[in-house]
């Protein structure tokens, strides 16, 4: 197997929302922040994740976009796991396949908090600005939920 140590600086950004990257990395040591809309006056930091946390995994397990931006927070380590090298990665790491797991049900839930505050708001009646639907359609149809925000809607009313 040819997993590759990766090192970042401090500061760097390694993936963007809405790029295909077709890596997943887990982080040895250091911490990174993890964003959505990330350079827009609507940028939010989810969480910092620090060692045994994995990111990249939906584009490298789906071949998608990233749903999130990740900036290293401090000097990073990390191994990065190609689609050639998965699995061999977790035959001789079975231990990873859990933290993969982990990671990607965090993401789930933490994509559904964010989905459910925006159903929300439009039940309300509040409708949000046009910028935040958009963000929001694109996080939903990366991720694979929902085509559009009354898809959304309709499904929270089953």
């Amino acid at each position: 197997m040819k997993t590759k140590i990766v090192r970042f600086p401090a500061e760097e950004t390694i993936l963007r929302e809405g790029e295909t990257n077709a890596n997943m990395y887990k982080i040895i040591s250091g911490h990174a922040e993890v964003y959505v809309g990330y350079g827009t006056k609507y940028e939010t930091l989810i969480g910092i994740i620090g060692p045994q946390r994995c990111f990249g995994e939906f584009g490298l397990l789906l071949h998608r976009p990233s749903i999130y931006t990740i900036i290293a927070f401090s000097d990073l380590m990390t191994l990065r796991i190609t689609e050639d090298e998965l699995v061999d990665f977790v035959r001789e790491n079975q231990k990873n396949i859990i933290d993969i797991m982990r990671n990607m049900a965090d993401t789930m839930m933490t994509m559904r908090y964010h989905i459910d505050l925006l159903i929300k708001e439009i039940e309300s009646g509040r409708k949000p600005d046009a910028e935040k639907l958009l963000m929001a359609r694109k996080a939903m149809k990366a991720y694979g939920m929902y085509r559009n925000i009354q898809e959304a809607v309709d499904h929270r009313g089953k």
